[in-house]
């Protein structure tokens, strides 16, 4: 069911790569003033985006800019088939033939969540393969840091399960989701705007909620490292949200058709 909806997101992924990693290779000679101009920038401002002290004059410096944006699309994609997970059978009124069937709901939840996160696995994939190939046609001679990339890539599938697993989360707790694009969009620019009014503010309380700041990409190739705490913090999220979908689960009133 989800084939397409993984094809778009990839193709969208490719897209975004490419463009990017095209504007580099096309200005990396001037890469250098670009940097130059954004330290004239107010410092709200590039903390706001994520973007303190990024150096665009080499090509991961420009990729964490790039890859800020392929995060907003991963958190979409993720939080669509999170809130859509279970509430799809409730929203066409078929929630009653599934559970009628001798399955039951631990097997049901357990399908669907290693059938979206092969989907959310092949998204994955096709990001790393086109930013090993894009960056490496498009490095213009500069060395990568193999191990920060490493990092950032790898920093992918704990950013998609948070949404993934949290948007489930939101689902179970909502009485019936009418429209799930409005939810997804609701918790990822939500989270995203937090992160960057706490920038902007120079506030840590609220923003460390957010996976737009416990995986940085900035942060992440300036130190080749995550920012442990923050990660800890979001594997707990996911954990919980996980344990809690299949509580709320079990004792969710599934309505039939009327």
């Amino acid at each position: 069911m989800n084939l397409r909806s993984v094809i778009s997101w990839s193709v969208t992924q490719v897209i975004l790569i490419f463009i990017f990693t095209a504007i580099f290779g096309s200005m990396s000679d001037s890469a250098a003033l670009l940097s130059e101009a954004m330290d004239k920038f107010p410092p709200e401002l590039l903390a706001a985006f994520g973007m303190t002290n990024m150096d665009m004059s080499t090509v991961l410096g420009f990729f964490a800019l790039a890859f800020l944006f392929c995060q907003i699309c991963l958190a979409i994609q993720a939080a669509n088939y999170g809130i859509s997970l279970l509430s799809v059978e409730e929203r066409e009124l078929t929630a009653d033939f599934l559970l009628a069937k001798p399955v039951g709901r631990t097997q049901i939840l357990t399908s669907k969540l290693l059938s979206v996160f092969t989907g959310l696995t092949i998204t994955n994939v096709i990001v790393w393969v086109s930013s090993f190939v894009f960056l490496n046609i498009y490095k213009n001679g500069q060395e990568i840091n193999t191990n920060a990339l490493l990092m950032l890539l790898l920093s992918i599938v704990l950013f998609q399960l948070f949404f993934l697993t949290v948007g489930m989360v939101i689902s179970l707790l909502v009485k019936r989701v009418r429209s799930v694009t409005t939810f997804s969009m609701a918790l990822v620019f939500g989270l995203y705007i937090l992160t960057a009014f706490s920038g902007m503010m120079g506030g840590t309380s609220l923003e460390i909620i957010s996976p737009f700041k416990q995986f940085e990409p900035n942060y992440i190739i300036k130190n080749s490292a995550y920012d442990t705490p923050l990660v800890l913090l979001s594997v707990a999220v996911t954990l919980i949200s996980i344990v809690g979908s299949y509580i709320l689960y079990q004792r969710r009133n599934i309505p039939a058709p009327v």
